[in-house]
C-alpha cells in the first residue's frame, strides 16, 4: 500500500501528528503504525490479588499501546521551556509555548473541559525554596488525571479512527530510503510512503538507534536519568501540591555539586510498575476522581548522568542499575528512609510497622546495593533539603522505590523543521532525544504535521 504519510508510533507526538494532518489535510492518506493494543485492549495483568507483581508481559500494556507510555500516566501536561525537552531550540520559544497552548485546548475540548491549570509563577514557594538552597521551576501545568487523560485519548481515537488506518500489535522492524519516499517493514511485509514521521517514544530508544545507524542519521549521546521514587503521607506535601500540583525543584549537591530534581510528583496517588523490554522500573499514577485517590503523594528524585567519551551507552549503563534492581527483588526494591541511612535492609515486618502504607506490592531491600554511592547520596542531601520545605519528607517511615530510570534517545540530528537529512523523513517525541515530556512530544507533533500540510 502506498500512503501519503507513515507515523511509527501511536503515543503523544503520533497521535498529535495525525489529529492535526487530518484537521488541516482530510484528503491525505494516513497509516499509523503500533507495537501495542488499541486503548480498551491495554490492561496491566496486575491486581494486587492473584498478580501481585510485574510477569514481564511481551508487550507491557503500560508503555506501549494508543497513548504510548503517557497513557496510564497521571496526563500531567507542562507548559514551559524551562523542563520537559529542548523542543524550542528547533522551532523558538514562542512558537514551542503556543504549540504547547495549542495541545491543551485540544486536551480540553475533547474530554478535560473540568481539569484544573496550576501555575508556578509569582507563587510564594519560589522564595521559601531560595531560602533553602532548592530552585522552584516555572511552569503551568494542566493535570488531567490518569482517569481524564484515558477519557481524552478515547475521544481523540474515536475521531481519529475513520479518517486515520491504525495497524496495532504491529512493530516496524525498520525503515528503508526509496526513489519516492519510504518503504516501511512490519512482519513479513512492507508499506511505502511519501513522507514518514518516527514516534517512538523512550521504550523506541534502541529501535531508534539502530534505525540511525542503518541509515547512517547521526546522533550524539544523550543523558540516562536514575533515582528513586519517594512515598509519603500527602499531608507533608499538602500545602504544595494543593497550590501548585506539581513542583519541579531542583538541588545542588554540596558534596559532588550534582543537580538532584523532584519528577512526576502524584498528589494522593499510587506507586506502578513498568516494564521496558522485560526490565522492570517504578513510576507514579494519580487520579482526578476522589474515589481514587489514596492517603499518599509520591514523586520521583533524579539524578541526570551525562557520559562522554569513549563511554556512549547512556541507556545501557541505567539498564545495567534496573538489572541489578530486578535481580536482587525480583523486580522493584521498596525501603524505609530511616533503614537506608541506618545502612541496614529493610524488612516486611519493619514496612508493616510503619506510618506509610505502600501502594505497590515491592520487595523491601537495601537500595545501597543497586545504586552508585553518588548518586544515593545525592538523594539522601536532597531529601533532607526538602524536610526543610516539607517537615516530615526525612521521616524514617518515609519509602523509597528503586530504580526510577527515564531513559532518554541518543539525540538524533534533526533540523529546524524536526527533519532528518532525508527529506521527507521526521523523527518526533521522546523517541527524539529532544522532548521529554507530554507536552512537548505533542507539540512537536503538531509542528511537524503543520510543515508536511504546508508542503
Amino acid at each position: 500500500m502506498k500512503y501519503d504519510v507513515i507515523i511509527v508510533g501511536a503515543g503523544p507526538g503520533g497521535i498529535f501528528s495525525a489529529y492535526e494532518l487530518v484537521q488541516k489535510k482530510p484528503e491525505l492518506n494516513i497509516a499509523v503504525f503500533e507495537e501495542g493494543y488499541p486503548l480498551e485492549k491495554r490492561h496491566c495483568p496486575i491486581d494486587g490479588d492473584k498478580v501481585k507483581s510485574c510477569i514481564k508481559c511481551k508487550t507491557c500494556a503500560i508503555m506501549s499501546g494508543f497513548g504510548g507510555a503517557g497513557a496510564f500516566s497521571d496526563g500531567k501536561y507542562n507548559i514551559t521551556n524551562d523542563f520537559g525537552g529542548t523542543l524550542y531550540e528547533h522551532v523558538g520559544k514562542k512558537q514551542a509555548i503556543e504549540l504547547m497552548q495549542y495541545v491543551d485546548e485540544i486536551n480540553v475540548s475533547h474530554g478535560g473541559q473540568d481539569t484544573r491549570m496550576y501555575s508556578t509563577a509569582q507563587t510564594k514557594f519560589k522564595k521559601l525554596c531560595m531560602q533553602n538552597k532548592l530552585r522552584l521551576l516555572d511552569a503551568s501545568v494542566r493535570h488531567l488525571g490518569t482517569d481524564i487523560n484515558y477519557v481524552v485519548l478515547e475521544n481523540l481515537y474515536a475521531e481519529l479512527k475513520d479518517q486515520v488506518t491504525f495497524f496495532f500489535q504491529t512493530p516496524v522492524k525498520t525503515l528503508e530510503v526509496i526513489e519516492d519516499g519510504y518503504r516501511v517493514y512490519h512482519g513479513d511485509t512492507y508499506d511505502d510512503c511519501s513522507k514518514c514521521i518516527i514516534s517512538v517514544g523512550r521504550s523506541g530508544s534502541k529501535w531508534m538507534e539502530s534505525v540511525c545507524n542503518e541509515l547512517k542519521i547521526p546522533t550524539k549521546s544523550n543523558r540516562v536519568d536514575l533515582g528513586v521514587r519517594v512515598e509519603l503521607p500527602a499531608v507533608i506535601f499538602s500545602h504544595l501540591t494543593d497550590e501548585l500540583y506539581e513542583s519541579k525543584i531542583v538541588y545542588r549537591t554540596e558534596k559532588f555539586e550534582d543537580n538532584v530534581r523532584t519528577f512526576c510528583m502524584n498528589p494522593y496517588g499510587i506507586v506502578v510498575n513498568e516494564n521496558t523490554k522485560g526490565i522492570v522500573t517504578v513510576n507514579g499514577h494519580s487520579y482526578e476522581d476522589p474515589s481514587k485517590q489514596t492517603e499518599n503523594t509520591n514523586f520521583a528524585l533524579l539524578v541526570a548522568k551525562h557520559f562522554s567519551e569513549p563511554f556512549k551507552d547512556s541507556n545501557g549503563y541505567g539498564e545495567s542499575i534496573a538489572r541489578l534492581s530486578n535481580m536482587l527483588g525480583g523486580g522493584v526494591i521498596v525501603q524505609r528512609f530511616g533503614d537506608l541511612v541506618r545502612g541496614r535492609r529493610s524488612t516486611v515486618n519493619r514496612i508493616e510497622e510503619g506510618m506509610v502504607r505502600p501502594t505497590l506490592a515491592a520487595t523491601p531491600g537495601d537500595l545501597s546495593l543497586v545504586l552508585p554511592k553518588r548518586i544515593l547520596d545525592g538523594i539522601i542531601e536532597m531529601i533532607y533539603a526538602l524536610d526543610k520545605i516539607a517537615p516530615g519528607t526525612a521521616n524514617d517511615d518515609t519509602l523509597l522505590y528503586g530504580v526510577e530510570v527515564k531513559f532518554y534517545n541518543m539525540e538524533v540530528d534533526i533540523d529546524e523543521n524536526l527533519e532528518t537529512k532525508y527529506k521527507g523523513l521526521y523523527v518526533i517525541g521522546d523517541g527524539s532525544g529532544v522532548t521529554h515530556s507530554l507536552s512537548h512530544a505533542s507539540a512537536s507533533g503538531v509542528y511537524v504535521a503543520r510543515k508536511i500540510a504546508s508542503e
